[in-house]
């Protein structure tokens, strides 16, 4: 990390505003060279900006943040200038014309990873926090950054040694005047961690949901008033609608927010055999993408006498929308809703030009995603990556239990369940791992 890096820190475009950040070792020539002279550490300064011929750029605030208490760790300047597009070309040209590299995406962020600044799982907080579109976003991804993850893994690893002291003891010192019992007590501590890394496991795929969004399926027969009901939760032309069959044939997601928290609502093919070959995939599609959902909507069309086939996909627990209660009712509406109480499901008459009837099912809808998505506080983890950790150092443990009379073998499953964990907030990691997640983040940050 010798060389100096700088980049835009705010969003392309207008702006009365735009910031452009520099870190690394060449900085403060930066600084002196387009402002003057390097200001007070960490109070904004008013400066003439010019490029290294003498000509005025702009007039701006500029800040000083000296290492180590700098968000990278080393040196960092942060130029407040005008956010006009001409401006920020000409800042940001001027930092190139010096020899300044500009930043990769997520540079920033890792240098202070790399520092010591951040743990992974806090970086990757701070990933979250930008990309927060919720108020339940927020709230998960800023307890990420603040550590909390990181703090459960260390009194978890802090568990681990204490299990692994005693493995080592009984197998290093069995002369020595040690307890008889010294290895059997590791086995509450390692019961109980088994106990904790599940429960964490579990509560990561919540945490998942809240980050990628609470996943609702329309499905049903074709004119069922998928799209139109689409439409109308999104308070928008999301989808066509036509009175002609299929016309939806692909996966059409609407991003909502629902309770505070995000939800994807997807429009579907409509669900009926076929001998199109785009619609057939349609179809296929939508069953795929409505059997990973959290929630099914089942629409039938309560107007019509023609019963309509039950979706091999449907869970007790989902909805069955009878639609366009506003028309004269057909044979379909009872038929299902007498199907969907059979299988559990909730049953509602609805009709998606009644302001009232959508106001009830965004009420309702919400409350679902409430239900499946709330608790008493943000879990720890939030991610894949945390998820399949945990149950991998799990695993470890459990095989660890079964190893009585192995010690050196139970020792050696605690260390690579310590390893796991170690992942969790980068203390080991592959290079490609640690590209990988930083090459998600934005440039500048």
């Amino acid at each position: 990390m010798s060389d100096t890096i700088f980049a835009p820190a705010t969003a392309a475009g207008r702006a009365a505003v735009a910031v452009v950040r520099v870190s690394g070792p060449r900085a403060d020539i930066a600084v002196k060279t387009l402002a003057g002279e390097v200001p007070q550490p960490r109070r904004a300064t008013l400066r003439r900006i010019r490029d290294a011929e003498g000509l005025v750029l702009d007039q701006a605030l500029v800040l000083w943040f000296p290492s180590p208490r700098s968000y990278t760790g080393e040196d960092c300047a942060e130029f407040h200038i005008h956010g006009g597009a001409a401006v920020v070309n000409a800042v940001v040209e001027a930092l190139a014309a010096l020899g300044l590299r500009l930043a990769e995406p997520g540079e920033f962020t890792r240098r202070a990873f790399e520092n010591g600044h951040l743990d992974l799982a806090q970086a990757e907080g701070v990933a979250d926090l930008i990309d927060a579109e919720t108020e339940q976003q927020r709230r998960q991804a800023l307890e990420q950054l603040s550590g909390r993850l990181s703090n459960v893994q260390a009194r978890w690893r802090e568990a681990l040694t204490e299990a692994l002291a005693m493995f080592e003891a009984a197998v290093d010192f069995p002369d020595e005047e040690l307890p008889e019992d010294v290895a059997a007590r590791a086995r509450p501590v390692l019961q109980r961690l088994v106990a904790e890394l599940e429960a964490a496991a579990a509560d990561a795929e919540r945490g998942e949901r809240v980050r990628e969004g609470f996943r609702i399926a329309l499905i049903g027969a074709p004119n069922a008033g998928k799209s139109t009901l689409l439409n109308a939760l999104a308070d928008r032309d999301a989808a066509i609608v036509t009175a002609t069959p299929g016309t939806t044939r692909d996966i059409i997601e609407v991003p909502m927010v629902l309770a505070g928290y995000k939800a994807l609502l997807a429009d579907t093919a409509g669900l009926r055999e076929t001998g199109d070959e785009i619609e057939a995939e349609g179809v296929r599609r939508a069953r795929t993408w409505a059997a990973g959902a959290d929630l099914r909507l089942w629409l039938v069309d309560g107007s019509s006498d023609e019963t309509p086939n039950v979706p091999m996909e449907l869970r007790a627990g989902d909805l069955c929308l009878v639609t366009k209660r506003d028309q004269p009712n057909g044979a379909a509406g009872a038929w299902a809703a007498g199907q969907a109480k059979r299988l559990g499901l909730s049953v509602a008459e609805v009709t998606a030009k009644g302001p009232g009837d959508i106001a009830w099912l965004k009420q309702t809808l919400g409350e679902r995603v409430v239900d499946a998505l709330a608790g008493g506080e943000p879990p720890a983890a939030t991610r894949l990556r945390h998820q399949e950790l945990l149950n991998d150092a799990a695993d470890r443990l459990r095989q660890a239990l079964t190893e009585a009379d192995a010690l050196e073998l139970a020792a050696e499953d605690v260390r690579l369940a310590a390893r796991a964990l170690d992942r969790i907030t980068g203390r080991i990691d592959p290079e490609a791992v640690l590209g990988k997640i930083f090459s998600t983040f934005c440039i500048g940050k």
